[in-house]
Parts: C-alpha cells; structure tokens; sequence
C-alpha cells in the first residue's frame, strides 16, 4: 500500500462516518487526501497521521473521540492489521507484509516521478539566487545560494508549484565604470586603478576587449570606456554561465537592471507607489514610507541631485516581479544582507501585498574550505569553477545540500575525495551504484521483473526485517520532499538519502537477489529485484533534487 493508497482510504473513511451521522462535518470540510507519515518510531506502526487532531474542533469532539470513530473505520480496510489511537489523538496504523511490499512495485511503476506530489500545485514562484555582479567570476561566496538554491527550485516544483529561478544582473551603476576602468588600464599597461578590480583575469578581459575590437587601444579613454564596458560586461556573463552550466545550475531568467532603468522602471515605480500614498518629498529628495510597515526607517528612492539609489531599484524589481504574474518571491540572500529583510518586506507592502505571504527572505551563512587554494586569477578569493575542477560537482553540491542555509559550514576536503562511508556523497552514490550492479548480476543469473511478460511479483516475500525497514524509508521519501519543499529545506532530501543508502547496505548483506550458485530463481529472488530497482529510483530521484549524479557504477 503505498502512502498515496492509504491516504485516500483514510479519507473514504472519513467520509463515510460522516454519511453515517457518526461525526459531523460539512462535506467541504473532509479532504480529498490525509497526510500520512511514518511515525518515528516503527513500534508504533507503519503509518501515522493527526487527522482527527486537525479536524475534531470543527467536528465539535474531543480529538480521542474522533479518532476512536475513525479507528473502527479504518479496522475494514483490507490490509490494515491493526490502528491504535495514540496521545491527543494520534492514529497509528499497521499494514500486513503483503499490503508494505506492495510499495516496491508501485515506486518502480511511478518512476522518476516517484516522491512527486501537488502539495503546492497553482503556487507561482519567482525565485532569486546566486544574483553575483558582473564585474567578475563566481567564487566561493556564490557557492552556497548555486547549490541550494538550485536545489529549492527543484524541491518546489518537485510538489507542483510553477517556479521560475532568476538572475539578477546588478549591470547598472557605479561598480561597472570601475570595472571598464580597470580592463581599460590593462589593455594600456597600467596599473590597476584606485578602488579597481586586481586579479589576472581583468587581463584575461582585455585581451578578449581587444579580439573584438582590434582597434580598442587607438580610441581615447572617453571613447574607450563604454565600448569596453559593454564588450567586458558580455564575456564576464559568459564566464559566469558557463561556470554555473558546469555547476549543474541553470536559470530561466537573467533579469538586466541596466534594462530596468533604462525602461523607466524606476520612474514608473515612484509614481505607482506615490499613487498608494506611501512616497514623501522631504529635502529635495524623494523618499519611501517603509517605517510604516516596520522597516527601522524611511528610505530614499530619488537623491536630492536626481539620481535614483539601489533601493529604488529593489523597488522596481520588485514590481516587475509583481506585474510578471509572481504571487510569491523569494530572495535567497548571502549572509552580510539581514539588514535587507524588513526593506524588502516593506516594499511588498507599499506595493499592497502581504509581506507574510508574497515575499520570503532566505539568508545563507558563509561558507569555506580547508586548505583551499585562493585564485591568483581572481584575486585572491576561491573561484568556484576551480572548486568544482578540484572537489567535483558532485561533492559540492551533495555537501552544501545536506546542511540548513542558515548554518555557517566548512567542508574538508581530504573527506570530500574519501571514497568510504565516511563521505556521506560517496556512500549515497555508492548504494545507488551498488543497487545497479546488483541489477546487472542478477540479469546474468537469469533474475528478471517478469516472466512470459507478467510482473512476477510477490509482496507477501518481502517479510525479513531489513526489508521492512527498507520499505518504510523509501514509503517516507515523498512525505520528506514535501516538507523540504514547505520549509526550504533541500537538507532533509540528502539526509534520507543516506538513511535509505544505509538500509539498502544492510538488506544487500542479509537477502540474496540472485541465487546462489546453481540454485533455481524463484519469485522471492525476482520480488527483491523489484525492490532492489525501488531503491535504485529513490535515490536517483533524491539526487536529481539536489542537482547531483547517480552514477551506475564506482
């Protein structure tokens, strides 16, 4: 019985004791589908679930009451071997062998969408990370928001919402005249200029400036600077997709500020919000009311000289979200931005949304690495792509996945390169290798999913303990993708992980899938393939969340 099975009966039961007159409820009122968990500890059933918690002060009943109702319900449906009522009202409830084996075969049915749900179905998402300026290659302090906010879009959209993941290109401003001065220096053998960006890779930008116009050094400084800017501004984005490409993080927007200002965004955004009533003139500068909606204090959108600032353009991004249809945004912050929180809040205020639910601020503490090597190239920082060609994709990302945001984290490196249990990535990868392989010897041993072209497949087989310890991680699995979805939290996908990976590792040494030496194959060798290629899709499906290979063989 899979977990979407017994949800369903739970809620036919439910409904039925309403039909009944045993609990009063309005039709409305009775879901289509109850969550069910695996309860923590497995002496207390196979499943478990707090719907007569959630239900029993609009049914007008002590939740005990409820439950005990529903309990008897619930005794009637084939499979179930016992339901016991638990603290408050807690429903606990026990499936026969053949009623938990029957998982097996359903999860490799439902293939890679195995662990999917609707659980935020008709949620539209607009989701920023990574977001680094263009003024130089990603590094270590990208690092982070690549790898779990990747990962987050996946979650979401892994329990039905419509997310778009974008990059915020910060191409307007100050910083990239800098950034033109400090390539035009190189290409005239200057020094680098004061406040300008040092590292080899400035050079690396002059000369492909100069591949592109030939003729860039002839021109004066003036001349220069805006066809450099935007000739160094074009191979800097490439460096960064590219480096993303290779990090296994795509976007489907790169959203140019540059583009915003010249749109007259920023214009039309002081206008609509002073329409709403919550722009001010005060000193020759144009300011936002934001201390209204709890911000520490109002904050300037115009200067008095007429020129917009930064947060002016927070403001018209964010409208630009709003205009694109984004019910929610969420901004996946770097650890030194708390102080954004409450100002982007306020704007989803002044814009009319509610700052509880269109808008979502993720902050990420810093991450570093032991004896990391720093980039010449780049200045004296990390570069990512010399962290991937170094750790591997995989290593990275698995590592940065498995923790919370908001945990400050150091990866080590002699771990990381560790092929033993001892490296969580490895011993994941290693189970879904391991299950391969065993896929493959048990094809030579004449071991197959059917027979004559019927599933041979027997349930009521998979009775040894490490089966049904197997079975209830890999039955937990979807439960554990929606929540990480709720909570942002991807972590609690590559922690599963390695708990299925370490009840595979144990089932693997006590049931045999192929038969030893020239014993016949029977149905119980051809079930636990069945669940042998369970295991195999569960954990590509984890890995697949957190952007990291599930490699055949190791």
């Amino acid at each position: 019985m899979t977990p979407e099975e017994l949800s369903a009966a739970i809620s036919a039961c439910l409904k039925d004791a309403v039909s009944t007159g045993e609990i009063t409820l309005t039709e409305s009122a009775v879901p289509e589908s109850v969550r069910v968990e695996r309860p923590k500890n497995r002496d207390h059933g196979d499943w478990a679930t707090n719907i007569a918690l959630q239900l029993s002060k609009q049914a007008g009943m002590n939740p005990r009451e409820f439950a005990g109702i529903l309990s008897n319900h619930l005794q009637g449906i084939p499979g179930v071997t016992g339901v016991e009522i638990a603290g408050p009202g807690f429903l606990n409830v026990t499936v026969d062998a053949a009623t938990a084996g029957a998982l097996a075969k359903a999860i490799v049915e439902a293939g890679t969408s195995y662990g999917t749900n609707q659980a935020l179905a008709g949620r539209v998402v607009n989701m920023e990370f990574v977001s680094a300026n263009p003024t130089g290659p990603l590094h270590i302090g990208h690092t982070r928001w690549a790898a779990l906010g990747d990962a987050i879009a996946r979650v979401l959209r892994a329990s039905g919402a419509d997310v778009t993941a974008e990059y915020y290109i910060n191409d307007a401003g100050s910083q990239m005249n800098v950034f033109a001065n400090s390539v035009l220096s190189r290409l005239h053998g200057r020094g680098v200029p004061e406040g300008g960006y040092p590292g080899e890779y400035i050079r690396e930008l002059g000369d492909e400036v100069l591949k592109a116009h030939p003729g860039i050094r002839e021109l004066t400084d003036e001349a220069a600077l805006p066809v450099i800017r935007g000739a160094a501004y074009e191979a800097q984005m490439a460096d960064i997709k590219t480096t993303l490409a290779g990090f296994g993080v795509e976007f489907d927007v790169f959203f140019s500020e540059k583009e915003l200002h010249d749109a007259g965004a920023i214009e039309s955004a002081v206008a609509r919000l002073r329409e709403q009533g919550h722009v001010f003139d005060d000193g020759g500068a144009v300011w936002l009311r934001t201390t209204d909606f709890g911000d520490d204090k109002d904050r300037v959108m115009i200067r008095a000289n007429g020129e917009p600032t930064y947060f002016a353009a927070d403001a018209a991004y964010y409208l630009s979200k709003k205009d694109r249809g984004f019910t929610e945004k969420i901004y996946l912050l770097g650890a030194d931005h708390h102080g954004y929180i409450n100002r982007l809040k306020a704007i989803a205020a002044c814009a009319g949304d509610d700052p509880e639910v269109n808008i979502e601020v993720l902050i990420g503490q810093l991450v570093s690495v032991n004896g990391a090597k720093l980039s010449k190239r780049a200045g004296n920082i990390i570069e990512l792509k010399d962290l991937i060609s170094w750790l591997g994709k995989d290593a990275v990302r698995y590592s940065l996945a498995r923790f919370p945001a908001d945990s400050p984290l150091t990866l080590d490196p002699e771990l990381l390169k560790k092929h033993s249990n001892e490296n969580p990535v490895f011993y994941v990868q290693y189970a879904h290798a391991r299950s391969r392989g065993t896929a493959r010897n048990a094809a030579e041993a004449g071991v197959e999913r059917q027979v004559d072209g019927v599933d041979a497949f027997d349930a009521s087989l998979l009775d040894h303990a490490t089966e049904n310890e197997l079975l209830s991680y890999l039955g937990s699995y979807p439960s554990i993708v929606a929540k990480a979805a709720e909570l942002r939290e991807p972590h609690r996908v590559a922690r599963h992980l390695e708990v299925i990976a370490g009840a595979y590792h144990r089932w693997y040494d006590a049931c045999r899938v192929s038969p030893q030496g020239d014993d016949p194959v029977l149905d119980v060798n051809r079930t636990r393939l069945w669940l042998n290629d369970a295991t195999s899709q569960v954990l590509a499906n984890g890995l697949e969340l957190l952007g990291v290979s599930a490699p055949e063989r190791m």
